[in-house]
């Protein structure tokens, strides 16, 4: 009889190209060793997104697990080990959605003592209450699965996926450093657009033109000011030549015709900006309008949105079914706790590399995508009657992957928010959740990391 219950998900293994690279292959078997070491009464769940099916292009059908297997046979080999000692349950998410739809795929994984509950939701039974375990693309609205089962029927998410992610795989080895396969740690989908800017800027730019537009940047708020000086000049609310030929500046030589050029070019470039930017503002409303009338906009889950329609799934799912103690999802690889008086929602995160937009000293530059890894699991098991939830991190030494005037220009990224290393909770205590009789939105988070606002 099992009674401990190990969580992870989102190991997106596979894909075309540089996509099937897997940073952290060896803690992956090293936890599963461990796992298969303590053996026991123990089970370990994958709350989906376990392979990356979807981020094949070229492989179709079934053939894109032989494909993963083909690619990672040291990890399935573990899985075969391990599960000779401890049941290894896999579910669907999104990115490995084929598990619902060919049962093929049943007996195939079967041969690594992989055990495929091709389901929307599954439970499990510890002490006294009920665990709710899911992947939860059914709240993304653009990869939600309309009928589930049904191979044909897709959602929004694949074909972005299908158009972009796969392709940034194929040619990912074309770039400097290897960063386009870095794509798939990009969540969500509208910082796509700035995180190419930022790369390219700072990877792929000719170092000449990067050496131009660089003191462009760092003096655009020196123009502003410049500007904004020389009209109180002539309006009068400055003295004469407070700005304009001031004394001091010319007697820089040399670096005063530099300064002239760089305020002159900026300010030919604000003239251009301004003169854009109102038909530009109505291009950006229309466009916007358009997509959400057609119902795409890239991801339904939306910047400054975090976890919110999942906490929401939470709420129904606590209020429809008393039992539920501990909500499981993953999905937005964004690892959390949060407690509703003796109800827990877990968030299992993701192994990928994680990039987080941080901004530069110098607030022109193009901010930096810094990466870190947060490989991590949650481990449920009865205490008497009561529920421990329990968290804990994997060290991993994984090279950040900065060049050296990213890691010169940018800020030091804020450290994630910590998640108890253990929650205890009683089935039969009380559920408490904040706003639930106005009907608003769950606000108090315990371990969510920061969300990123700054989106312009």
């Amino acid at each position: 009889m099992v009674t401990e219950y190990v969580f992870i998900s989102d190991l997106h293994m596979g894909g075309d190209e540089q996509l099937t690279t897997l940073d952290f292959e060896n803690e992956l078997i090293s936890f599963l060793e461990d796992l298969r070491q303590r053996g026991g009464n123990v089970e370990l769940i994958i709350n989906g997104d376990t392979f990356g099916l979807w981020e094949y292009a070229e492989v179709t059908g079934t053939d894109k697990l032989e494909r993963v297997i083909e690619d990672h046979p040291r990890v399935f080999e573990q899985f075969r080990a391990t599960g000779e000692e401890i049941d290894i349950t896999l579910i669907p998410g999104n990115h490995d959605y084929d598990l619902a739809c060919y049962p093929s795929y049943v007996d195939r994984l079967a041969e690594y003592n992989l055990t495929l509950e091709p389901k929307i939701a599954i439970t499990r039974e510890v002490a006294d209450g009920t665990v709710w375990i899911e992947h939860g693309q059914q709240y993304d609205a653009n990869n939600r699965m309309p009928d589930w089962g049904n191979p044909d029927a897709l959602p929004v998410g694949y074909f972005v996926v299908q158009r972009i992610v796969a392709a940034a795989g194929r040619y990912s080895e074309h770039a400097r450093g290897d960063w386009l396969r870095d794509i798939q740690s990009v969540a969500p989908m509208e910082e796509i657009p700035r995180w190419l800017l930022s790369n390219y800027f700072y990877r792929e730019m000719s170092p000449l033109l990067r050496a131009i537009v660089v003191p462009l940047l760092l003096f655009f708020n020196i123009t502003i000011f410049y500007l904004f000086g020389t009209v109180l000049e002539v309006i009068g609310l400055l003295p004469p030549h407070f700005f304009t030929n001031n004394p001091v500046i010319r007697n820089l030589g040399v670096a005063d015709y530099v300064l002239e050029l760089i305020i002159a070019v900026n300010i030919v470039i604000i003239g251009v900006l301004l003169m854009l930017a109102i038909p530009f503002w109505l291009f950006r409303r229309d466009l916007r309008r358009t997509l959400e009338r057609f119902g795409v906009m890239l991801s339904g889950v939306r910047v400054g949105q975090g976890d919110r329609p999942f906490l929401n799934a939470a709420r129904d799912v606590f209020e429809s079914h008393p039992d539920v103690t501990v909500f499981v999802y993953g999905h937005t690889h964004r690892a959390s706790l949060t407690r509703w008086g003796d109800r827990v929602v877990v968030n299992t995160g993701t192994w990928l590399k994680k990039v987080q937009h941080v901004e530069t000293w110098f607030s022109r530059l193009p901010g930096v995508y810094y990466p870190s890894f947060r490989l991590n699991y949650f481990r449920i098991v009865p205490e008497g009657d009561r529920i421990v939830v329990e968290y804990e991190e994997i060290e991993t030494n994984q090279p950040r992957d900065l060049t050296w005037i990213q890691r010169l220009v940018a800020r030091k990224p804020p450290a994630p928010t910590p998640i108890p290393e253990r929650t205890v909770v009683d089935p039969a205590g009380t559920l408490e959740i904040p706003g639930a009789k106005s009907g608003s939105d769950p606000e108090s988070t315990t371990g969510a990391e920061p969300e990123r606002e700054s989106v312009t």
